[in-house]
């Protein structure tokens, strides 16, 4: 058993710290939010997913994972922080993974082995990563001490289970360096660990597979505008155009969210030209919001006054995350096309269009979203904007919606709900 420190105890950090803990490791979590040890030393351990809840509240009752505000020296550490994207530049922000690396070469002992978590750019792990490591601490990576880069490929929702049954890839500076971080993973997983042939080529395939799947979801976006153009319905064709054996592609919506597919893409770019796909895949995938924003104005023609329910900003169904939130993105487009509007030609003044905001697995404690109940979302509505595939969108009556509401128009985005049943009960339904 090793000593392991965790550097970041977001979504994956604290998982991870919980899964090396209840593999007999003595694990420290450090994080530079003092705020986050202060609320996980009190037991609060936020998540959705109440299993992954009490895994985690159980060592760090027992005293297995040891929470930390200051870097502490370890056989292992991981680098689990956050890189986020410079939307302006289209660069990753390396900020926090650098510090992390200042913070650990402080520490940084011979024999002991660095591993990179997060998602970064191609290069980064034995670039900048190692430089830092090997600057302030004057030990070699591949002689004095281990470095490798094993990324991290949970789906918040299922973040438990995932950590434990996929695969693993590893690639380190050096064979020893990979052999050194696969040996902590392997014990602890019921899927393989791939040993990638070096660090660049681990951080290089899970940017390919966020890529992959963005890319994909573009083109199903694409699909979805053709299709309108043709009268088709882009989801029963997808389906039987994906009865062919080599045919596998994804279904459009409202745009991608969450951490991952709107961010990772990217990373690509950061040392190469030949980005040009992946990019316009991701201008296609941000395009979305405003073009469900078009279908929902063509409609009424005018949104002054009109009042729109719009459920669901968690990025997929049945998650409580909502970072880049196609949703809430929806909303911003219509508010903005609302005040694109003219004045109006008697001389009076627009009312507006009112967002209400509804999701039943996203926490807004600090009413910074404005999410409201269901019940408030349809009182008066004018329509309908379904933007989260959540089971419980699936089970709302539509009668029940009408009693409530004002106007009789359903924007499906993500082909959840019963298209007969809402037109049925005399709702216009618009899909993508």
């Amino acid at each position: 058993m090793s000593t392991i420190c965790v550097h970041g105890l977001g979504y994956v950090g604290l998982p991870t710290a919980a899964l090396l803990a209840h593999n007999g490791h003595d694990v420290a979590g450090y994080d530079v939010d003092e705020a986050v040890i202060d609320r996980l030393s009190r037991g609060e351990v936020r998540t959705g997913e109440a299993e992954l809840r009490e895994y985690i509240a159980e060592v760090i009752e027992d005293g297995r994972l040891t929470l930390s505000n200051e870097v502490v020296p370890a056989s292992y550490h991981l680098v689990c922080v956050p890189t986020p994207l410079d939307a302006e530049a289209e660069r990753a922000d390396l900020a926090y993974v650098l510090s992390a690396a200042g913070g650990i070469a402080g520490v940084l002992r011979e024999g002991d082995t660095v591993i990179v978590e997060s998602t970064v750019p191609p290069g980064t792990t034995e670039g900048p990563v190692l430089e830092a490591l090997e600057g302030d601490s004057g030990l070699r990576a591949g002689e004095d001490f281990h470095l490798a880069h094993s990324p991290e490929t949970v789906l918040p929702g299922n973040i438990l289970y995932e950590l434990r049954a996929n695969d693993r890839f590893v690639g380190g500076v050096d064979a020893t360096s990979t052999e050194a971080a696969a040996r902590l993973y392997e014990p602890c997983i019921d899927g393989t660990v791939h040993r990638a042939p070096d660090a660049t080529t681990a951080e290089f395939v899970k940017l390919v597979q966020n890529a992959y799947r963005d890319t994909n979801i573009g083109f199903a976006n694409e699909l979805a505008k053709i299709a309108r153009d043709y009268g088709i319905d882009t989801r029963e064709a997808i389906g039987l155009a994906n009865r062919h054996a080599r045919v596998d592609i994804l279904q459009p919506g409202p745009g991608v969210g969450g951490h991952c597919l709107p961010v990772d893409p990217l990373f690509l770019a950061h040392g190469s030209d030949s980005v040009d796909l992946i990019r316009n895949a991701r201008r296609v995938n941000d395009s979305m919001a405003g073009y469900v924003a078009d279908l929902v104005t063509h409609y009424f023609g005018d949104l002054d006054g009109k009042r729109l329910a719009i459920l669901g900003v968690a990025y997929k169904g049945n998650v409580d995350d909502a970072r880049n939130s196609p949703g809430l993105r929806l909303a911003r487009m219509l508010r903005a096309t609302e005040q694109e509007q003219p004045a109006v030609a008697d001389g009076g003044e627009h009312m507006g269009v009112e967002m209400r905001l509804h999701d039943p697995h996203v926490s807004d404690d600090d009413g910074s979203m404005g999410l409201v109940s269901l019940e408030t979302a349809l009182d008066g509505a004018d329509a309908i904007v379904v933007t989260t595939d959540h089971d419980e969108y699936r089970d709302l009556s539509p009668t029940e919606a009408a009693d409530r509401m004002r106007g009789r128009l359903l924007v499906d985005t993500k082909g959840l709900m019963d298209e007969n049943a809402w037109r049925d009960a005399d709702f216009d339904v618009l899909t993508l």
